[in-house]
């Protein structure tokens, strides 16, 4: 229900409980819906991540049709996070000022787009703008997909949802790593025709995953803000009649003390925003900044330069890097899925340290065995997945407390915010740098890399012990209060 009246200023006053309908909603073959339609996106985005990482090698042979050298598959990977970084801080402000659901509809139809095109890339430059697109729009759906996930998941679940959603990435991987132990099998296609389908079959995944997303609404949240508060009211009857019609299950009335007074208003600016995150949230936005920039050195760092590193100094052939990677991927999928219902009981900040902190530990012991020189391919990879186990938790959890701990008018490009800059810095330096350790054939240099990335994880796991927000089982609304809230908090650290 939504009362309202006029008031001068930016629009009506409406006082609704849109937002706690929706948070005590059961669990249904609608949020099923949903998670299929927004949550299989990070599929692609292993998808690309993984193929990549995976042809690594194979782009370097003679016989591929590009012949790129190993510092130039470091600087594909950064380009592509250059345009994901840059992709989500253009498409972040769009996804505040036309809603969630019309940006995660754009960014991946220019996904689709840009990998296509890879396919038919005849040289290193045309490679890379293909790459810088891609990216631009996976880093897009990260702010437009994040913001509505969490805006229409109930609070009790949103924890574990979204870790399973952002750690869905690994399956994509896997999916990936699989696909390349045929497609590069020379025996089957030739060198320079198997990696160009790798990059054809995410597109056709992609194209799959758009025609689901149309039955996905626009976040009734952003919509009664943004003066559209009676189609709002009714995507949330909508939603509520298939919970109770089509899946039979009850719902509970909602008090009136649930309600919020919400001002309506227009997009929120840049400045504004920025403005909110400093002075308003300090301590928040410096513990976004560090969780982003740990996990995002660390896994585009390794994950980029992982086939280099198994051919390189394990002389693994290109055709079967992926082998290895497919375990690797399986458990990092696993962390998530196995370790999230703890951030809704355990709570978020014991459980985002404690993932961060025994990431870097294990990662530390692996650089140790790295260096001796006392590892083979396959126990580095057992090696690995136990680190990632654990840092796959953590960074999805990093995704998840950006969008909860800002205002709702900032969530997109808070997400955007961050995932740029914490990408932009962890994520195009890693890979350059991984890049350029694996030319020297050096043991003790990759694993100086290694250590790098541990001491990282550490301060991040540090960092949230200290300022972590206990978020678990709040709605949004009461972890930062909206600004267009009639009482809205001036000052939250």
């Amino acid at each position: 229900m939504t009362t309202q009246q006029q008031t001068p200023g930016d629009g009506r006053v409406l006082r609704s409980n849109l937002p706690a309908r929706l948070d005590r909603l059961p669990w249904s073959s609608w949020h099923i819906t949903v998670l299929i339609g927004l949550g299989t996106v990070w599929i692609l985005d292993g998808l690309e991540v993984t193929i990549v990482g995976a042809l690594g090698d194979r782009l370097t042979e003679a016989g591929s049709g590009l012949q790129l050298s190993a510092g130039q598959i470091g600087q594909a990977a950064a380009i592509y996070v250059a345009g994901a970084c840059l992709g989500a801080l253009f498409f972040g402000q769009l996804t505040e000022k036309w809603g969630r659901r019309k940006l995660f509809m754009i960014t991946l139809g220019l996904y689709l787009v840009a990998t296509v095109l890879t396919a038919f890339s005849m040289n290193p430059l045309f490679f890379f703008v293909c790459r810088f697109f891609t990216g631009a729009g996976i880093g897009g759906e990260y702010a437009a997909i994040n913001s509505a996930i969490d805006e229409l998941m109930p609070a009790r679940l949103r924890g574990r949802i979204d870790l399973m959603i952002n750690g869905s990435y690994w399956l994509g991987a896997a999916v990936g790593a699989a696909l390349t132990l045929v497609l590069l099998d020379t025996d089957i296609l030739p060198a320079d025709i198997g990696w160009r389908l790798a990059f054809g079959l995410g597109a056709v995944l992609g194209l799959v995953i758009l025609l689901v997303r149309r039955n996905v609404p626009e976040s009734p949240r952003w919509m009664t803000i943004h003066g559209q508060h009676e189609e709002a009211e009714k995507v949330v009857a909508d939603i509520e009649h298939i919970v109770e019609h089509q899946d039979k299950l009850e719902l509970a009335p909602v008090a009136d003390d649930k309600s919020i007074e919400i001002h309506e208003r227009g997009p929120v600016k840049v400045f504004e925003i920025i403005r909110t995150m400093i002075r308003s949230y300090p301590q928040r936005s410096a513990l976004g900044l560090g969780l982003f920039v740990g996990q995002a050195f660390l896994y585009n760092a390794v994950f980029f330069t992982q086939g280099l590193v198994l051919t390189t100094f394990f002389d693994i052939g290109s055709g079967t890097a992926g082998l290895y990677i497919i375990p690797l991927a399986l458990g990092n999928f696993l962390g998530p899925i196995l370790l999230g219902p703890l951030f809704d009981t355990i709570g978020r900040r014991t459980m985002i340290t404690l993932s961060y902190v025994l990431s870097s530990v294990f990662l530390v012991v692996t650089a140790i065995l790295f260096q001796q020189e006392v590892f083979s391919a396959t126990t580095l990879t057992v090696a690995w997945s136990v680190v990632f186990f654990f840092a796959s938790a953590g960074a999805s959890a990093a995704y998840l407390t950006v969008s909860e701990i800002f205002p709702m008018e900032t969530r997109a490009m808070a997400i955007a915010f961050f995932y740029a800059v914490g990408t932009g810095l962890g994520g195009i330096i890693g890979p350059l740098l991984f890049g350029k350790l694996v030319e020297t054939e050096s043991f003790g240099a990759v694993a100086g890399g290694y250590y790098l990335g541990a001491g990282l994880m550490f301060a991040a796991g540090v960092l949230e012990w200290f300022i972590g927000v206990d978020a678990e089982n709040r709605t949004l609304e009461d972890i930062a209060s909206p600004l267009s809230a009639a009482k809205a908090p001036q000052n939250q650290s």
